[in-house]
């Protein structure tokens, strides 16, 4: 069986808490571990030179929408804390990525959340639809195959 995170990150994005992040106490709201979840995805897919948008040559786009996420919330994080957030994908099906992230705080994981993406064509006056995985996003986003080793 597969851990839920490996050891050894296949991405790590750092950055700083800004005070607009925060709530009254100075302690990150809850909604900004989403969009920090988003943010690390996007620079994950910037490393590999891939984009979270790729627009076609005939005006549609392939996106990735979320479909499901989910955050569990250990220690707190504060107003200027420079955290770390490690990346690893768990799942790359046919149509779809989950991801699982951990925040941390030197030696302190702060949370862990999932997300899961799926890959969609996005044409005027069309309904978004469900796509199988381009290539060119396929070839270059790998799950993480490490095992538990019990």
């Amino acid at each position: 069986m597969k851990e839920p995170f490996p050891e050894t990150p296949q991405f790590i994005y750092r950055r700083r808490i800004q005070f607009a992040e925060t709530d009254m106490a100075g302690i990150v709201h809850f909604s900004q571990y989403y969009k920090i979840m988003e943010e690390t995805e996007h620079a994950f897919f910037r490393s590999l030179d891939l984009t979270i948008m790729h627009h076609q040559e005939d005006g549609s786009i392939v996106g990735w929408p979320r479909v499901s996420a989910s955050c569990n919330f250990e220690a707190p994080i504060f107003f200027e804390d420079d955290i770390e957030v490690r990346l690893a994908v768990y799942r790359k099906g046919v149509k779809s990525v989950t991801y699982n992230f951990e925040f941390w705080r030197d030696a302190t994981r702060l949370a862990r959340g999932t997300m899961k993406t799926v890959c969609c064509h996005f044409a005027h006056g069309e309904k978004m639809k469900s796509i199988e995985i381009p290539p060119m996003y396929r070839d270059k986003i790998q799950e993480d195959y490490r095992t538990d080793p019990a």
